[in-house]
């Protein structure tokens, strides 16, 4: 039922009082001092053994597949035992490539709950970023799928730690295929690694310290090698706890009471992405919510889906939410049961609110910010504020600090002297308990980002009077054109307004007398829709000459984009030099 609006000031207020389940407390880390949650839990592990409470509820959705809570907790603890059987100790790393499948859900909660270390690696890498990852992490043990392992066979020899590999069949009626045996690498099918599951299992790992590491994510690697960002047990069990807050603002300040209903997710973010992990399977073991997954992302699947299993929350990144509004049969399916839809992790057109309104009423829409590097959430808007401000990620969750700095600063701590006036641009630091200890085994990457508990984001930032966030743009997207900071996402949220643009990509090319040149990219939503001159013609009001694009391309097909959906400018930027698409 919904009630009166309240003002998130209120609200939060009202959230973290003494005695409420959002109170905040002190805390000192290594000497630096931090806020953070004081109901949280101490580690993941304690999670995952609290999640027996919900029993015969349905936890995982997949295809054909579906586990209740209690079935997952048994698998987990069994994997657990299995993993310790073959040699993992604690701090040892379990890697993961796969498909959101269950068994890798199933294998993410085991290796934690054997006090290993779980770096879950990007599936959409190749054989040759396979291998670094494994080698990177010095992982021991690799759980993948079939499509997987026949990408990774080729570097078996390339492996310098990597000793089993237990494999998830793509039918789960069948043994996997295992292909040839490996002199030194051990291959066995996930069953069979798994055997008979053990009910009389525990979890040796309950009381393992909230300092201690937790995971490896890797960073997209778009520019750069990808970097492991090590997330403590507490960087992960206060980001959870961040999202439960901002989540409880959310339906507070709408007047919204869900009273007993659970959260039914489809999640479309890959669990090998932080967000994905913590803020989909994390929050949702916590929560006893559902999680509905798909082999492979279809907007169409995703609408009957949605239908079929009663979703009521739907995210992602932008482009999810938008592809799924767009497709010609969505009033074809009943999408009534769904309450929020929120994503973040890339620029959001300036009227995706609106028409998530007008599509879903009964829904709240919300957009947040953070890093991989600050274990998903710092930020987040929804509901009526968000309508008035759309082009805002909300205000830090109170276990955050964040300061605006010039783009030039080069201090190893923001002091209040030094941050911008309010309204100016600048990057954007983040301080808090979610802030991982750094990059693994990579000191100097370490010290040039993290420094005294806070994190350079790189992003470009400012923030109103209010202490909403607009992020502005990312530092190494910044075009230099003629001595002026071009940001490309001013340009392409403006593009994305046109009726005839599907999506977009603004980038910056090298030239000798301007420094860079303004690129854009655009694919149309059916070909002939508009011309060169019509796109530019509808831009150039919109924005400061220095900004208008001196030439736009207009691209037969989709944009180039990573695992979590983010647009690769270095290839479309490649593609250019090269005078091909």
């Amino acid at each position: 039922m919904a009630g009166s609006a309240r003002s998130q000031e209120a609200v939060r207020a009202e959230l973290m009082a003494p005695g409420q389940p959002f109170e905040v407390l002190d805390i000192d880390v290594d000497g630096v001092s931090f806020r953070t949650w004081k109901n949280a839990p101490e580690n993941l592990v304690q999670i995952l053994e609290r999640s027996r409470s919900f029993a015969d509820r349905e936890f995982i959705v997949h295809e054909d597949q579906r586990v209740t809570f209690a079935e997952h907790y048994w698998q987990a603890a069994t994997m657990a035992q299995r993993l310790i059987e073959h040699g993992i100790q604690p701090g040892d790393r379990v890697a993961i490539a796969a498909r959101n499948l269950p068994q890798g859900i199933v294998t993410f909660w085991g290796a934690l709950a054997a006090g290993a270390i779980v770096a879950p690696l990007n599936a959409w890498w190749t054989s040759d970023e396979l291998a670094y990852g494994l080698n990177d992490s010095a992982a021991t043990i690799l759980i993948l799928d079939e499509e997987r392992l026949a990408r990774l066979r080729k570097q078996f020899n390339n492996l310098e730690h990597l000793r089993n590999i237990v494999v998830i069949s793509d039918d789960p009626a069948h043994a996997a295929d295992l292909g040839k045996p490996h002199d030194v690498i051990s291959l066995r099918g996930y069953k069979e690694f798994l055997g008979p599951i053990d009910r009389n299992a525990t979890l040796a790992a309950l009381n393992i310290p909230g300092d201690h590491d937790a995971t490896i994510f890797y960073t997209a690697g778009t520019t750069a090698k990808p970097k492991g960002a090590v997330a403590t047990h507490r960087n992960s069990v206060v980001s959870v706890m961040s999202l439960a807050f901002a989540n409880r603002c959310r339906d507070v300040g709408a007047g919204v009471d869900r009273g007993t209903a659970r959260e039914i997710t489809l999640l479309n973010i890959p669990l090998f992405h932080v967000t994905g992990a913590l803020a989909g399977l994390v929050a949702h073991t916590a929560s006893g919510g559902a999680l509905v997954t798909m082999r492979h992302f279809d907007a169409r699947r995703a609408l009957a889906l949605i239908e079929r299993e009663r979703v009521t929350t739907v995210g992602g990144v932008p482009t999810i939410v938008q592809q799924l509004l767009a497709h010609p049969d969505v009033k074809k399916f009943d999408l009534s049961t769904v309450r929020s839809v929120s994503y973040g992790g890339a620029p959001v057109p300036e009227n995706l609110p609106a028409r998530i309104k007008v599509a879903l009423p009964r829904s709240l829409a919300s957009n947040g910010y953070g890093l991989t590097e600050t274990s998903a959430l710092v930020a987040q808007i929804s509901g009526q504020d968000y309508l008035e401000h759309p082009t805002s990620c909300g205000v830090a969750v109170p276990v955050c600090d964040i300061a605006i700095v010039p783009e030039s600063f080069d201090g190893v701590e923001p002091t209040t002297e030094c941050q911008c006036a309010t309204d100016e641009a600048g990057e954007l630091w983040v301080k808090g308990p979610n802030v991982v200890r750094g990059y693994w085994h990579k000191p100097q990457a370490t010290s040039q980002s993290f420094s005294h508990g806070w994190v350079r984001t790189g992003d470009i930032a400012r923030v109103d009077e209010d202490g909403l966030i607009y992020i502005v743009d990312r530092s190494k997207d910044m075009i230099i054109h003629m001595g002026e900071n071009v940001y490309p996402s001013i340009i392409e949220a403006h593009l994305t307004q046109h009726p005839a643009i599907a999506e977009c990509a603004v980038i910056g090319l090298p030239d000798e007398d301007v420094g860079e040149e303004v690129v854009a990219v655009v694919v149309l939503r059916e070909e002939g829709l508009a011309s060169v001159e019509e796109i530019a013609a509808f831009l150039k009001p919109r924005v400061a000459s220095f900004e208008m694009p001196s030439r736009f391309y207009l691209r037969p097909f989709a944009l180039p984009r990573n695992a979590q959906l983010k647009v690769l400018k270095r290839e479309l930027r490649n593609s250019l030099a090269h005078e091909h698409f």
